[in-house]
């Protein structure tokens, strides 16, 4: 097993599972015809467990795949303990093409995300050149603490990646309102992005950081009595 496949083994954090299997040969190796579909790959790898090892499927993840779910490969395996230093090193020695990329990518790696979600929100912001959020950054002070899962600490703009799991009890509801009164009357604008806006509607949730961090609204609204 190799890339998204091997990445799914490791349990790695995968945006989409592939449709099918990845499969990685030694080069020149053919095929047996075993009747099962799969994605062939030929490549001299590192193997362990019958799948390429951790460092290696990070690599070959990120070689393929768009920034957010390259992203979140990289990230979560630093959650899950891969050592940056190990992956650094392995893309460092790499040849052939997107070798460059691939460096770029791993150094933006940061295992302080907490999910798929956050990654892609934070592969959002890179690709439009918006710098100085940081993950998981804790707000604190001697009557309140909470944890943002993006925000720009000098702006005092908050990022939240929202999975519906994780909000959708009358319970969450309570606690989520009370946290984000909590944020404001300290100072922090909170934007908080759904799956919907960051897979598919990124070019949105770009506009809205960018409008925030200028204090532009999107659009003017007209205020009038009920």
């Amino acid at each position: 097993m190799s890339h998204l496949s091997a990445a799914d083994h490791w349990g790695f954090g995968v945006i989409n599972l592939p449709p099918l299997p990845h499969v990685t040969l030694p080069p020149g190796r053919v095929r047996r015809r075993t009747g099962l579909p799969c994605v062939l790959h030929w490549a001299d790898v590192a193997s362990l467990d019958d799948a390429t090892t951790p460092v290696r499927t990070v690599l070959d993840c990120i070689r393929i795949l768009p920034l957010a779910e390259a992203l979140a490969v990289a990230d979560s395996a630093l959650r899950a303990g891969v050592d940056h230093d190990e992956i650094l090193d392995g893309a460092a020695k790499l040849r052939g093409p997107h070798r460059r990329r691939i460096q770029q990518i791993v150094a933006l790696a940061d295992g302080r995300a907490e999910s798929v979600l956050e990654s892609a929100l934070r592969a959002l912001l890179i690709d439009a050149g918006i710098d100085g959020f940081v993950p998981q950054l804790v707000v604190q002070d001697d009557e309140f603490s909470a944890r943002l899962d993006l925000a720009h600490p000098g702006q005092r703009i908050g990022l939240e990646a929202d999975g519906f799991e994780h909000h959708g009890t009358r319970r969450a509801l309570v606690r989520d309102c009370r946290r984000h009164v909590n944020l404001a009357v300290r100072g922090w604008r909170i934007l908080r992005f759904s799956w919907e806006d960051v897979m598919y509607d990124g070019e949105w949730v770009v506009a809205a950081v960018e409008r925030t961090r200028g204090h532009q609204p999107l659009t003017k609204l007209k205020l009038h009595a009920a």
